[in-house]
């Protein structure tokens, strides 16, 4: 069961970084979130975030049996990646007009 669990987990962060990568270089992201999604280069680098904190946490925490401190800092930059995902769905900011 070990075994299913690894590669499962693997499986997920090689997903997660080839949506990044496609993200960042092409523009392209998936149609499941496609509409909510304005930035996708800042989409795409959450994504990458994402993988390395979830390969961190998995690895290095439950998978391992051993719960340190890397596998918590996993955890906060898997945390770091869902938000810079979440600010890749907000609006940006309006240009203003100066004075003249």
């Amino acid at each position: 069961m070990h075994m299913f669990l690894v590669v499962a987990g693997a499986a997920a962060a090689a997903l997660l970084v080839a949506s990044g990568v496609a993200a960042i270089t092409t523009g392209w992201v998936m149609p499941i979130g496609r509409h909510r999604i304005l930035r996708p280069r800042l989409w795409g680098y959450g994504c990458l975030v994402c993988a390395v904190g979830s390969s961190l946490f998995l690895f290095m925490g439950p998978l391992a049996r051993a719960y340190g401190l890397l596998a918590l800092t996993g955890w906060f930059v898997f945390m770091a990646g869902l938000g810079l995902q979440w600010l890749a769905q907000r609006p940006g900011r309006d240009a203003t007009k100066t004075a003249s």
